[in-house]
């Protein structure tokens, strides 16, 4: 009971603190060329996990270090095509398309290879999964959806849902190790993506704190993920961290004063809905 809590508790607050990394991270590029931020805010992430080693210490060896470089693969591939769909598409299509197929996957996975969370977990799980649907919408503007870019919000939720399945693979006596490996394999592509498309890696006037800022909170967000799914099912921790838009949603609301739509405030009150369920569900 204390360890299902334990697990809540630790993925929610990945939630926020992913949603709030990628409000930095939105601020960021809005000063500097994406692949700048991608690869700085990641080398930052890098930085402070090799300061965690010494403070939560785990095995080093070739399991822990190979799940983490495919993880790592996974995720930037799905950064750069989520970058990709926004550029192509509608923010309103692309960036729900995208958050839900990054849940679906590992909660699929999870329930196929044997979890079996209780009743009430699995409606906190439907009701997150419309939640994230519906605090990630945004007005169009009039434009429309092309099949291009719906494509590559799946495809790019596809790879943030293999980042978190192939990332739960690792052995847990790995500790920190596996985010290592993930870090340098996602820096390693991204860098060179940005080599051979001949992109500056210079950050713009005055962003490189915002950048070091959510490359910071990026790994803090996936230290907590690490620890929450080693005492917790997949199932239900990847689609608590899936509700990552609603503190982005938030954030954006206090600190740059943008209005919420009546459709999202209602997301947001089935986010804390969902949260709530399956808290109740892994106390009983």
């Amino acid at each position: 009971m204390r360890e299902g809590n334990v697990t809540v508790i630790l993925a929610t607050a990945c939630a926020v603190v992913y949603g709030t990394a990628d409000f930095f991270g939105g601020l960021a590029t809005r000063r500097s060329q994406v692949f700048s931020v991608v690869v700085l805010s990641q080398i930052a992430g890098l930085v402070l996990i090799l300061g965690l080693l010494p403070l939560l210490p785990g095995t080093f060896g070739a399991p822990a270090l190979t799940w983490g470089l495919a993880s790592g693969l996974a995720g930037a591939a799905g950064l750069v095509l989520f970058y990709r769909a926004l550029a192509m598409g509608v923010m309103s299509v692309v960036a729900p398309t995208t958050a839900v197929t990054s849940a679906a996957l590992p909660v699929t996975f999870g329930l196929a290879t044997g979890e079996r969370p209780a009743v009430w977990a699995l409606v906190g799980v439907a009701l997150a999964l419309g939640a994230v649907l519906l605090v990630s919408q945004e007005g169009s503007g009039g434009r429309r959806a092309s099949l291009s870019s719906v494509l590559a919000a799946l495809a790019a939720g596809a790879g943030f849902g293999g980042f978190f399945i192939l990332l739960s693979m690792a052995p847990h006596e790995a500790g920190l190790w596996p985010l290592v490996g993930a870090r340098l394999s996602s820096i390693s592509l991204v860098a060179l993506l940005a080599v051979l498309a001949r992109r500056a890696l210079k950050p713009g006037p005055g962003s490189l704190h915002i950048i070091v800022a959510a490359g910071v909170l990026d790994m803090a967000a996936n230290v907590l993920y690490l620890l929450a799914q080693q005492d917790g099912l997949l199932s239900l921790v990847a689609v608590l961290v899936s509700l990552y838009p609603a503190s982005t949603l938030l954030l954006a609301r206090q600190v740059l004063g943008e209005r919420l739509r009546a459709v999202q405030v209602a997301g947001v009150a089935c986010a804390l809905v969902a949260v709530a369920l399956i808290a109740v569900a892994q106390h009983h």
